[in-house]
């Protein structure tokens, strides 16, 4: 007697399952896609060589004087003499706007590597020793994390005296908890890959596996971290300065800058608040484009699951 229970019918096999070349439509979406990254990776890499020319080059052939104010200049436009204004004391907008990019890009930079320096080496104690260690430094990464990034900075800068390496400080103390829980999650991952195994078992200590074996696989993923991380501790500096606890008044700053001309934002005077304000963009803009294009690299399996 036959079997009444109907059966499901198989699927059809795909074009690639049959040996078949995949659609023209489809082949075309994915060549789009790639000349589109490559153009966002180019655009991105010329916008963060300008701006480290820049910010290298400029204060050899231009210093700046950072106390010296001229009231006849107060509040000029755009011009061939100041191509980005000046403030309300007279100075040239586009000079400040330099100096204060470059003590961002200072802050940013190694804010970032100490912070992944930090969270690095706290992720790799708790997932190469695991246990009791383990849970104990994740619980500690909690309680860091339950505070926010913002008001923990301020709480550390007012202990100190305004200046740049407070703000570094600041930013590298508060921004290492995302990269000691991406090591930590590597970690886990590789520990029970064979070679990590046949290595204990060929009676390696845990430091030399964990030095020889898990650090340098996980070191990519830490310096993606780095990159992803300059975005966010320049704007930490712009909002640290922006609220008075970065830099000394007179110094360039690009959050100070847009801080002091709301007032003449209101008066109608736009390019005080703008200039420094797309300086804050656009940089921050380029890098995390760069660090997206390295994240695909390092990542493929990624890139290939969100292109389908």
């Amino acid at each position: 007697m036959a079997d009444p229970t109907p059966t499901a019918e198989a699927a059809p096999p795909t074009s690639v399952e049959r040996g078949l070349p995949a659609p023209r439509w489809r082949t075309a979406a994915a060549g789009a896609q790639r000349g589109s990254r490559a153009l966002r990776v180019r655009v991105s890499a010329g916008l963060v060589a300008v701006v480290v020319l820049t910010v290298l080059l400029v204060p050899l052939f231009f210093p700046l004087d950072e106390q010296a104010v001229h009231l006849a200049d107060k509040l000029r436009a755009p011009s061939l003499d100041h191509p980005f204004g000046t403030d309300d004391v007279g100075r040239d907008l586009l000079l400040r706007c330099v100096y204060g990019l470059r003590v961002s890009l200072l802050v940013g930079v190694v804010a970032a590597l100490a912070a992944t320096v930090i969270g690095t080496a706290v992720g790799a104690l708790a997932g190469a020793v695991g246990g009791w260690t383990d849970r104990v430094v994740m619980r500690l990464v909690d309680v860091f994390s339950s505070v926010p990034h913002l008001l923990l900075g301020i709480f550390i800068v007012a202990m100190f005296q305004p200046g740049v390496w407070p703000v570094v400080i600041s930013v590298a103390l508060t921004h290492w908890l995302s990269t000691a829980r991406i090591v930590r999650a590597e970690l886990l991952s590789l520990r029970s890959r064979p070679y990590v195994e046949a290595a204990i078992s060929g009676g390696a200590s845990r430091l030399r596996v964990t030095v020889r074996h898990l650090l340098p696989a996980v070191l990519p993923q830490a310096g993606l971290a780095a990159v992803l991380m300059v975005p966010h501790a320049i704007w930490h500096e712009s909002a640290l300065s922006f609220l008075g606890l970065g830099l000394p008044s007179h110094k360039a700053s690009l959050g100070a800058m847009v801080q002091s001309a709301r007032s003449s934002l209101l008066a109608g005077d736009w390019w005080p608040t703008l200039f420094p304000g797309l300086l804050i963009i656009i940089p921050t803009l380029a890098i995390a484009g760069l660090a997206g294009a390295w994240r695909e690299r390092i990542n493929p399996r990624r890139r290939s699951e969100l292109t389908l």
